[in-house]
């Protein structure tokens, strides 16, 4: 005999707040039952088969809790639990079945599965009330902590957002502080991180420097790049600035900007404290963007694989925007120009796999230079082909 209770709160003033049941069940006087049952204080739906459930869910209100028979004709509940959880819009609603089966193993099996509880008819309404009461409330709680997970993760990288553009505005700021010691290099900075960018990413999926260049160290490599010449800071101006040639004597000294930045970073990370992954990257590439791949560089006059990947492209990027740029010592080259001196070095000055990474974005290094150019456009921007249509070197 099924028994009654009274709720303040009849069917005929539901609101939209209300918990939502539905209820699968092929026997209509089950669904009678256990409607009146629970309809008092929830909104309750029905559904006579494990088809019409899956149209009954697909359209609002959604349902909080489901009572589910397990077994009906076509789709048995097993089976429409299984629909349940593989769609990502179903499955979450928590699912207790309500079933004649009255056995241990039965119901083992029944949460084994994933369902939250499990009650035997006939049923006992104080019992039922109270199991459907406690999943709703567990529910509730559920939810409730979804919802501050996705409001602190939401404010979590909001803030994360606001650290890196002022970590972003620090390096440039630093950065800009070489640059306003020469100032005809104007947007150099900017197109050395778009070159070494266009370099990492071909070079990402080379077996030599895919392991090196994951998306995130891509990421680090281009924001430590303008760190690079970080060291001129500590070069005097009568040597920075000279339009001429520079002496022996002179040149030793311009050279020291590569130890100057390298230490002026070492002491930020002391000053933290702890290390941090982009500044031990910007480190390596103040120290060694002046090593060449056949020795002759500086300032430890490192060969081949002993250079740094980081500090191999951005050699490349250095150079080429040096070629195209005005300086107080030279005018700029055209791109075709820069081009031949470039391919020129492949296995001398530069890493061959970055020389040919190099031709083969060679059309984004010119839209690159041009998009941040100082001057005006120099000069097509194609590769230069030889009679028998391989790249001129």
């Amino acid at each position: 005999m099924v028994m009654s209770t009274q709720s303040p709160q009849s069917a005929t003033t539901m609101d939209d707040s209300q918990p939502t049941i539905l209820i699968v069940d092929d026997a209509p006087e089950n669904l009678a039952v256990l409607s009146e049952l629970l309809q008092s204080e929830y909104r309750v739906r029905a559904a006579t088969s494990g088809e019409r459930a899956l149209k009954v869910i697909k359209t609002p209100p959604k349902p909080d809790l489901i009572l589910l028979d397990v077994m009906m004709p076509g789709m048995n509940g097993y089976t429409l639990f299984d629909r349940l959880r593989v769609d990502p819009e179903t499955a979450d609603i928590p699912v207790i079945f309500v079933t004649a089966m009255d056995s241990t193993e039965a119901e083992i099996q029944a949460l084994d599965v994933g369902a939250v509880d499990y009650i035997v008819k006939p049923i006992v309404p104080p019992i039922l009330r109270a199991r459907v009461h406690t999943q709703l409330e567990l529910k509730r709680a559920r939810d409730w902590l979804k919802n501050q997970n996705s409001y602190l993760e939401a404010e979590l990288q909001r803030r994360m957002s606001e650290v890196l553009a002022i970590q972003d505005v620090g390096i440039h700021a630093l950065a800009h502080l070489a640059e306003i010691r020469d100032p005809e290099t104007g947007n150099h900075l900017r197109r050395t991180q778009g070159y070494v960018r266009a370099l990492a990413e071909e070079l990402s999926t080379h077996p030599r420097f895919k392991d090196f260049l994951t998306p995130h160290n891509i990421e680090f490599l281009v924001k430590s790049a303008p760190l690079h010449d970080i060291g001129k800071v500590g070069i005097p101006d009568h040597i920075l600035l000279k339009p001429g040639k520079l002496t022996p004597e002179e040149w030793e000294i311009m050279k020291t900007h590569t130890r100057l930045g390298r230490d002026a970073i070492e002491q930020a990370e002391r000053d933290v404290d702890r290390q941090i992954e982009f500044l031990a990257m910007a480190k390596e590439i103040a120290h060694y963007h002046h090593e060449r791949w056949d020795g002759t560089g500086y300032p430890e006059g490192l060969a081949g694989d002993q250079i740094p990947i980081a500090a191999r492209l951005m050699a490349l990027a250095d150079v080429f925007d040096a070629l195209i740029s005005q300086r107080v010592y030279k005018q700029p080259l055209l791109f075709d120009e820069a081009y031949r001196i470039i391919v020129a070095g492949r296995g001398s000055h530069f890493d061959p796999d970055v020389v040919d990474a190099f031709i083969a974005r060679f059309p984004e290094f010119c839209t690159i230079a041009t998009r941040y150019g100082d001057l005006e456009e120099k000069a097509a921007c194609k590769p230069l082909a030889g009679a028998n249509g391989s790249i001129l070197t």
